[in-house]
């Protein structure tokens, strides 16, 4: 028997867990706490496409007469080659059976239906991403015609990656979402439920908790719950997670609590500790008794919010590790949705999931939830508790990814992070989200390559100096223009969340900020984004003043879910007519397209010329400001030791000992040749700049030790000088 079983619903990721239940997992094992975790989404999509299964759900599609449109057609017509075919796309998607990509590639291997009409757009991509990608994508299509398929004759609610999402958006009651749960079971309600509960008798639980984290998981969670309440009224329930943490904060609906007897909020480390307490302990001799944190439960028939414990929530460094074991790791499935090496890092890959901080160190941006605690109590890790987790990480899945999913990820602990994992000499490979910040320099970009960084996603929101300065985000455009280059010019993809709508916003804005873009992405600077529009959160700093961002909202009675609110934007500017310019420009820009189309071709109404000179982001790229250099700043050298040879030179009868320096790196070399008492001293201090176990050296400690050897001499004449900064280019860098 297994007292805790934690569960996220149907659907978040195919490649990957979500981290919700590893982060409990990992804590309650700190505190012995037996638990059990099950990525249900997972479970239900391999049931769903086996062989067994498409050949029912193709009955059921003829049995309920929804083969209706031509592409549905074609798909049943070639079923035989489906059921054929589909354990093995699968079994490739999951790392086994490589050699089949060979086959997947060729044009008649896997049938077509209306998804492959994308391909000749992405033709050009295969050649850069080679055949194991090429036949990810092809596999990804196929699965996507069959996801077609079932939306279209089986189960309107399906998706890979949501479930009923409709019925969780904006949800002010919870009307909808109660009556859709009285409906009889869906298709894919039968397989969940089914895996549920051969899950439930094997665990034996006193307390299953769903971790909700956003609106497509909710309908799952619920007739998951409604299925437990039904079929083991024993069993507790409790919901957590990003849905509820930002939606259910001003619940009244008791039917709610007919499903979950608990809902928590915000971090759920204790939280979750105080519920298990209560329920395998419910007698007043424990000292937990009626003691909760951050919980909603139903009591004389009124939902009561229960923050009675005075205890306070656990430290970053008393959490534990992330615990993935009970999930099948080995079981995930990549897809290549887009042809785009950047774009594919959501969906493509096994990756293990930490955060480096606890909320966001800048937190003042004004479309996001700052008010809430996941963004605004910040608490930073250390970076050697950040990587020894990510070795224990390594030695528990075998995986040596790592994907920090952090609001943004501080630079200087990212650059703390960077310099022990190449203390410790790690060969790993890691992304996460940032703000396109100035610390961002070309030096620190180039040492968060070194330490496995490959790839960084940020806000660039509305490019646009003003609206930027509106909602504080600290950057300006020529910054960001400098950062993604340094970022570009390192060796790590840059993807950009890119916003439209923000209150105040005028269409010319939206064009120029268009045009923006497309010079980013025809610099090569930016490689991937994503266009969505602003929407009204109720925790934002919009949301909680709209008068002064010239918004109108529209606000709804709650009973139930309160985080989207509708709303006037006192300009009057339809701006849903940009969205699908916006994203087809965008597409193509992503895929190195129609960088000479005039913009007015993205858009079947009239727009404003752009006023946004035609090298506005190259001319900032090359005024980038000086490197500024303080006694306290980190010098680290990357590279290796020089290959040596005395030289003698004579000049007018005297002779002069100098010293050959050659410095190999992966790709190259350079020559540097310089007398030999200051090649001597450089060769000493290169070593002591090498990270090793020692501390980093200051610029301030090197510029002492140089003038302490040679009393005679300008240290700053010798580092400006030519030796030093041909090693700048080769591994020196200022930190």
């Amino acid at each position: 028997m297994t007292p805790l079983l934690l569960i996220t619903p149907p659907f978040t990721q195919l490649n990957t867990p979500y981290p919700a239940t590893a982060y409990l997992k990992g804590f309650l094992n700190t505190k012995n706490i037996a638990s059990f975790q099950m990525d249900l989404g997972i479970e239900v999509i391999l049931e769903l496409f086996t062989k067994k299964e498409l050949s029912h759900l193709f009955n059921i599609a003829l049995e309920n007469n929804r083969i209706t449109s031509e592409n549905a057609e074609r798909i049943f017509t070639l079923r035989a080659t489906y059921l054929q075919t589909i354990d093995e796309v699968i079994a490739f998607l999951q790392g086994q059976n490589q050699t089949l990509a060979r086959q997947i590639c060729t044009h008649n291997f896997l049938p077509q239906a209306a998804r492959f009409a994308q391909l000749d757009d992405m033709e050009w991509a295969f050649g850069a991403m080679g055949i194991q990608d090429k036949a990810k994508h092809l596999a990804t299509l196929y699965l996507e015609d069959l996801s077609d398929f079932i939306v279209e004759c089986v189960d309107e609610n399906f998706g890979f990656s949501r479930y009923a999402e409709r019925l969780g958006r904006s949800a002010n009651s919870f009307e909808e979402l109660h009556n859709y749960l009285q409906k009889e079971w869906s298709y894919i309600d039968e397989i969940t439920l089914k895996i549920l509960a051969e899950k439930i008798e094997q665990t034996s639980p006193k307390l299953i908790c769903f971790s909700v984290p956003f609106p497509g998981n909710l309908y799952s969670a619920f007739r998951c719950a409604q299925f437990i309440k039904n079929k083991y009224p024993e069993i507790k329930t409790a919901m957590g997670g990003g849905f509820p943490n930002t939606e259910l904060r001003s619940i009244t609906d008791t039917r709610v609590f007919y499903y979950f007897d608990f809902i928590t909020l915000d971090d759920g480390e204790l939280p979750i500790e105080l519920l298990t307490s209560n329920v395998l302990n419910p007698t007043s001799n424990n000292p937990n008794y009626n003691l909760y944190k951050r919980t909603f439960l139903l009591e004389e028939e009124q939902v009561i919010y229960n923050d009675f414990s005075l205890r306070k929530d656990y430290a970053q460094s008393d959490v534990g590790t992330p615990d993935y074991s009970d999930l099948l790791l080995d079981k995930y499935i990549s897809v290549i949705e887009i042809a785009n090496p950047m774009h594919s890092l959501w969906s493509d890959g096994r990756w293990n999931k930490l955060t480096m901080a606890h909320g966001c160190y800048w937190g003042k941006c004004t479309f996001c939830d700052v008010s809430l605690d996941y963004i605004g109590r910040y608490e930073p890790s250390t970076a050697k508790l950040l990587v020894d987790r990510m070795e224990e990480l390594i030695a528990q899945t075998g995986e040596t990814g790592f994907h920090f999913v952090d609001e943004a990820a501080p630079p200087a602990l990212m650059r703390a992070v960077a310099i022990e994992i190449i203390r410790r000499k790690l060969t790993l490979t890691w992304w996460t989200n940032i703000r396109f910040e100035k610390s961002f320099t070309k030096d620190l970009c180039i040492l968060l390559k070194a330490s496995g960084c490959i790839a960084v996603s940020g806000g660039l929101e509305v490019a646009s100096n003003r609206l930027l300065k509106l909602i504080q985000k600290g950057v300006t455009i020529e910054q960001v223009a400098q950062v993604t280059a340094n970022f570009t010019d390192a060796g790590m993809m840059v993807h950009a969340y890119l916003m439209y709508a923000y209150p105040t916003q005028t269409v010319q804005e939206t064009v120029d900020s268009l045009e923006m873009v497309r010079q980013l992405f025809e610099l090569g600077i930016v490689q991937s984004g994503f266009w969505h529009q602003f929407a009204l959160t109720a925790h934002s700093p919009v949301g909680l003043d709209p008068e002064s961002y010239g918004v109108i909202p529209d606000y709804k009675n709650i009973t139930f879910a309160n985080n989207d609110i509708q709303f006037k934007d006192k300009t009057g500017i339809k701006h849903d007519k940009f969205s699908f310019g916006l994203k087809k420009s965008l597409f193509n820009f992503m895929h190195g397209l129609c960088f000479d189309f005039n913009l007015q071709e993205w858009f079947d109404f009239k727009i404003p010329a752009t006023t946004i000179s035609p090298n506005f982001i190259l001319n900032s790229i090359e005024k980038a400001p000086p490197l500024n250099i303080k006694a306290s700043t980190k010098i680290i050298w990357l590279g290796n030791a020089p290959l040596l040879a005395e030289i003698t030179k004579i000049k007018k009868g005297k002779s002069q000992l100098l010293l050959q320096l050659i410095f190999h790196n992966k790709v190259d070399n350079i020559e540097i040749i310089i007398k030999k008492t200051k090649g001597e001293w450089l060769i000493n201090m290169l070593d002591k700049l090498s990270i090793g176990e020692g501390k980093v050296l200051t610029y301030g400690e090197l510029k002492n030790n140089y003038e302490t050897e040679f009393p005679d001499d300008n240290f700053e004449l010798f580092w400006y000088g030519k030796s030093i900064i041909a090693l700048r280019e080769f591994g020196l860098l200022v930190l």
